[in-house]
């Protein structure tokens, strides 16, 4: 094989690892996630971290134990206790005991957790505007609705059961 042939086949390669399916979705979350972030740092949460989101988007609205908030967000119970003291330090989480196991911990959303949640909402929104902007808002509904449902038929468990109950 050539010089030239090899080139050409690393070039190939190349551009194949940068440009495949897993690097473009990386890409548009990593996107998506900086504009929330920076937009949530405006609404007067600057102290809010991007690997935050491994709590806040597993919480939900209720109660939830450490080890089940863990298995959530796919991180070590330490890496996850070490977040909930800085969460909870800073004000957005409380840990209570577990009213079935008083060995457990619970973990709840405090108001500025709660309001911080809002803002996210509304952060999202502000987000998906401003690409309806740039792409349109047929293809950005189209991308999500495929997402959703190529998730739906690998049976993707992201969400927990308790939250799609009845949807």
């Amino acid at each position: 094989m050539s010089s030239k042939d090899t080139a050409k086949e690393n070039r190939e390669l190349a551009y194949r690892l940068s440009n495949n399916l897993a690097r473009l979705l990386k890409e548009f979350a990593r996107d998506f996630e900086a504009r929330v972030h920076a937009i949530i740092n405006e609404r007067g949460h600057p102290d809010i971290r991007p690997s935050h989101s491994a709590v806040f988007s597993n919480l939900g609205m209720g109660a939830v134990r450490v080890t089940e908030l863990a298995e959530r967000a796919r991180v070590t119970q330490q890496a996850m206790g070490k977040m909930l003291k800085e969460l909870e330090r800073m004000g957005y989480i409380q840990r209570g005991v577990d009213d079935a196991d008083k060995r457990a911990k619970e973990i709840r959303l405090t108001e500025k957790g709660v309001q911080l949640v809002a803002d996210s909402m509304v952060a999202i929104q502000e987000v998906k505007e401003l690409y309806a902007k740039k792409v349109g808002i047929d293809d950005l509904n189209r991308l999500e609705d495929g997402l959703r449902d190529v998730v739906r038929r690998l049976d993707l468990e992201y969400l927990p059961e308790s939250w799609t109950d009845g949807q």
